[in-house]
Order: C-alpha cells, then structure tokens, then sequence
C-alpha cells in the first residue's frame, strides 16, 4: 500500500528524533558550556517532538476507528446499498481496465 503524505512526514520526523538523539550522544563528552546548553535544548526540543508525535498518531488512530465504525455501521444498515455501489466500482474498474483490449 502506498503511503499517505502524512505517513511519510511521521516516517521523517521519526528519523529527525531518532537522528538527534544520535547525535546527542556522540556529542556527550563535549563538556563546554555552551555545548551543554546546546545539548539541553535540542534535548527539550526532542522530548517535545516525541510528546507530540504521540499525540498525532493517538488521533490518528483513534480517527481511522472511527471512520471503520462508521463504516461498518452504514454497510450493516444498508447492505444491499453497499452491495449495488461495491458492484458498480467494480464493473466500472473492469471497463476501465478491459477498455483498451478490443
């Protein structure tokens, strides 16, 4: 299955977390001052990037259950109506696929 644009992006950020934390830790024998703020502030930016993916892929899930519940619910109250539109996808899929083999 292809993956969504949002995918994608949480696929990226989970790298840039898992990349800086790399980093922070080749960095951890720098002892200056400044590399030790740097180094506390990058850490706080991190936990909250990871705070906030979690959240996201939280909704995210929580969303697509959602949309199967209801999904579900509509095909159980109407089932012949989803048969009738599964049917029509499916000849007009078969038309356009078979529509140049004449």
């Amino acid at each position: 299955m292809a993956k969504t644009p949002s995918d994608r992006l949480l696929a990226d950020l989970h790298q840039v977390v898992t990349d800086a934390e790399s980093l922070l830790r080749a960095t951890a024998d720098q002892t200056s001052a400044g590399a030790s703020e740097l180094r506390a502030r990058v850490q706080s930016t991190l936990d909250r990037a990871k705070h906030s993916l979690g959240e996201f892929q939280s909704a995210a899930v929580e969303r697509a259950k959602a949309a199967s519940k209801a999904t579900d619910e509509y095909v159980h109250d109407n089932p012949w109506q989803s048969i009738g539109v599964a049917a029509g996808v499916g000849l007009l899929l078969g038309l356009l696929i078979s529509g140049g083999r004449r």
